[in-house]
């Protein structure tokens, strides 16, 4: 297991991982990271990227019940425990993911989802020729905070036509850096706790969603360089009444785990 990092190391590792130049007021990359994307593709650099963004899943969580996310673990070897910013909720927390910036600088310090002006891993891609898209809710942070750019969004009310439409793209092989935005395990989470019967659903849900995706980005990408990634952005603790809540500064707001997975080039 890798030692413990910030949030705001990852825009520029996936950036460099992409040999694309890192966004102006970005933190340095990962090298833990960087180094797991060199020594998986000898020294190449990675042609596509994956993320699929799971909103609000704890470290805690996910240290507790590895049984509902096996299915994502089985598809990635590598860990990487981080530290998310204040305060640790939804707009704040992607706003720096992929900014590499803390939030006085993108300018998000609240639960609010205004555009984001500074320099960005999506502007970044865009400038170096390749191709970005986000896929996400409607209404949701990553539907919003990066909206203006030169780039596709596919918006969508439900996670079923989110889903659908990801394994179409995958298929069709068109992008170079995809976002995948997922909410079922926060809104449920809020409503009837993070340790909930229908919480626990929605998290092995999400690992089967991303294995389910994982297994077509491996059959369809042969001929390039990928990275997946599992990438939350914020923890959850329960409150009083049984419900669910973040925000603050403690552990199981703060404290979370990625994991990725190379898959170097095969034809």
């Amino acid at each position: 297991m890798s030692e413990r990092t910030s949030l705001d190391t990852i825009c520029a590792s996936l950036c460099t991982i992409m040999g694309v130049d890192i966004p102006k007021c970005a933190a340095a990359p990962c090298q833990v990271l960087t180094d797991y994307a060199d020594n998986a593709f000898a020294g190449e650099r990675a042609d596509r990227i994956f993320m699929y963004n799971p909103d609000a899943i704890a470290e805690w969580i996910y240290r507790k019940y590895p049984q509902f996310t096996a299915a994502m673990t089985a598809r990635t070897d590598f860990e990487l425990p981080l530290d998310c910013v204040m305060p640790s909720v939804t707009p704040v927390c992607f706003g720096t993911m992929y900014t590499g910036a803390q939030p006085d600088i993108h300018g998000i310090k609240g639960y609010k989802k205004p555009v984001i002006q500074i320099d960005t891993i999506f502007d970044a891609i865009i400038r170096s020729g390749k191709k970005p898209v986000i896929i996400a809710q409607t209404e949701s942070s990553l539907a919003k905070i990066y909206l203006e750019r030169d780039m596709d969004y596919f918006i969508y009310d439900t996670v079923e036509e989110i889903h659908a439409k990801t394994a179409e793209l995958i298929m069709a092989d068109e992008y170079d850096f995809y976002v995948v935005y997922n909410d079922t395990y926060d809104t449920i989470m809020h409503r009837y706790g993070p340790e909930s019967t229908e919480a626990l659903a929605a998290l092995y849900a999400n690992a089967q969603t991303f294995a389910e995706m994982s297994v077509l980005i491996e059959k369809h990408w042969k001929q390039h360089n990928t990275v997946v990634g599992f990438a939350m952005d914020h923890g959850c603790h329960e409150i009083d009444g049984g419900c669910g809540s973040h925000g603050l500064d403690m552990d199981e707001d703060i404290q979370i785990v990625h994991r990725y997975k190379a898959y170097p080039k095969s034809m």
